[in-house]
C-alpha cells in the first residue's frame, strides 16, 4: 500500500483528527446491542446507529469516522457493507464487532479491528478511541494495524500446530515484517517509533 507523504515513508502525520466531536456508525441487525453501543458511547462521540447493511450504506458518508460493523446480517453481511466502504473510498475506520470467531477468510477482509462478541463497555470504547486516532496515520502505519489485529486474532484461535501449518498466517507475518521496516523506516525520532509500536 502506497504512503501519503512524497518520500515514501511511514511516518505518522503531525495532524490529528478534527478537534470535532468524532463521528461513530453502529451498525447491527440485534437493534438492543446496537442501542446499548450507542448508550455506551455516547457521552464521548456523535453515534449512529443502523440496523441492517443498507440502512449502513445509507448513513454511511465522508463525515463518519468509525464504524462497528457486525459481520453477519441477513440480506447484506457486514462483509459486504465493508467491501462497499472500500469500494467508496470512505476514509473511516472499521471494526468487526461479531459473534464470529475469526478464520482464514478474515485475510482478504479490509477491517481494522476485530472484536468478538461478547464485548464489554470499556472495550468498545477503547477500539473507537483507537481507530479514531488511527485516523491521523499515514497508510502504511493503518495498514501495519490492521495486518497485526488478523495475525493477533488468527492466533488467538488456532492451535501453535495449527499456527506453523497455516499458509495464511505465513503470509500476513510476512506483511508484518515488511510494514514494520517501512514504518521504522518512515521514523525520524527512533524513540517515538519505539513508543509507537508498543502500543500495538
Amino acid at each position: 500500500m502506497s504512503s501519503k507523504y512524497p518520500d515514501g515513508g511511514g511516518q505518522a502525520s503531525t495532524e490529528s483528527p478534527e478537534a470535532t466531536e468524532p463521528r461513530v456508525l453502529v451498525v447491527d441487525d440485534d437493534t438492543d446491542l446496537a442501542e446499548t453501543f450507542r448508550l455506551w458511547l455516547t457521552s464521548e462521540f456523535d453515534v449512529e446507529t443502523a440496523y441492517g447493511g443498507e440502512e449502513a450504506l445509507e448513513k454511511l458518508d465522508d463525515d463518519i469516522d468509525v464504524v462497528l460493523l457486525d459481520r453477519r446480517m441477513p440480506e447484506m453481511s457486514g462483509g459486504d457493507v465493508l467491501d462497499e466502504i472500500r469500494d467508496r473510498g470512505l476514509d473511516c475506520r472499521v471494526s468487526m464487532v461479531t459473534a464470529v470467531e475469526p478464520s482464514e477468510d478474515i485475510v482478504e477482509m479490509e477491517f481494522d479491528e476485530y472484536l468478538v462478541k461478547p464485548v464489554e463497555r470499556d472495550g468498545v470504547i477503547d477500539v473507537v478511541e483507537e481507530l479514531h486516532a488511527r485516523l491521523s496515520y499515514d497508510e502504511d502505519l493503518q495498514e501495519y494495524y490492521a495486518v497485526s489485529a488478523k495475525v493477533g486474532a488468527l492466533e488467538s484461535q488456532l492451535t501453535p500446530t495449527e499456527q506453523s501449518q497455516s499458509d495464511a498466517l505465513a503470509e500476513l507475518r510476512e506483511r508484518l515484517e515488511e510494514l514494520e521496516t517501512a514504518t521504522r523506516d518512515g521514523f525520524e525520532d527512533v524513540d517515538g517509533m519505539e513508543s509507537a509500536f508498543r502500543e500495538i
